[in-house]
């Protein structure tokens, strides 16, 4: 009688965990499926106690010294693995970030439709960039432009915090505004 032995034999990419065939350590320290300590005892014996088993020998930490593996069912692992990497990326929120563009010599009521457009991206919870566009001359007169940026930050400084200051990156002045509720850095 012939009997023969399927065992898998594939990786994870994001973990690269090893398992069965693949670990080519002479010692591990073994778990059993429920927890338990097993003790070290050599990779062949631990592979040989896993199949018995029908389940998987995986290894969970391949920098201890000797490496711990685990008797396991790592198609179930990797499913249970996957439903809580989906899991949590249900409850990540998305935090988008809108653009007002403006010009150093905006008239006022200009000024107040782009104001009203990030106010409204605020209270969506998305953060806003406050950028100001110079074009040729307007290069020399760079306080225009921090001006009219401060007066944006004034107006709306209830509501939001400076996540990143006026700050000159080529032609353009960027400041980064982001919800009260939301922010974390600070004024930088």
């Amino acid at each position: 009688m012939v009997r023969i032995i399927y065992r898998r034999c594939f990786s994870i990419s994001k973990e690269s965990l090893r398992i069965n065939e693949e670990i080519h350590i002479r010692e591990v320290r073994v778990t059993s499926a429920e927890g338990e300590q097993l003790g070290i005892m050599l990779t062949r014996d631990a592979l040989h106690m896993a199949e018995e088993q029908h389940l998987d020998l995986v290894e969970v930490a391949p920098k201890a010294k000797p490496p711990v593996c685990r008797i396991m069912d790592f198609g179930k692992y990797r499913y249970e693995q996957q439903k809580r990497d989906k899991e949590a990326k249900k409850k990540q929120k998305v935090v988008m970030i809108k653009e007002v563009k403006l010009r150093p010599n905006i008239e006022q009521h200009d000024f107040e439709v782009k104001l009203k457009n990030a106010l409204r991206f605020v209270e969506e919870g998305n953060k806003v960039k406050v950028t100001i566009m110079f074009r040729g001359r307007e290069m020399s007169h760079q306080d225009l432009g921090r001006d009219v940026l401060n007066r944006v930050a004034a107006e709306m400084k209830d509501l939001v915090s400076i996540e990143r200051d006026a700050k000159l990156e080529g032609k353009n002045m960027i400041m980064i505004l982001a919800p009260k509720a939301q922010t974390t850095k600070g004024g930088k």
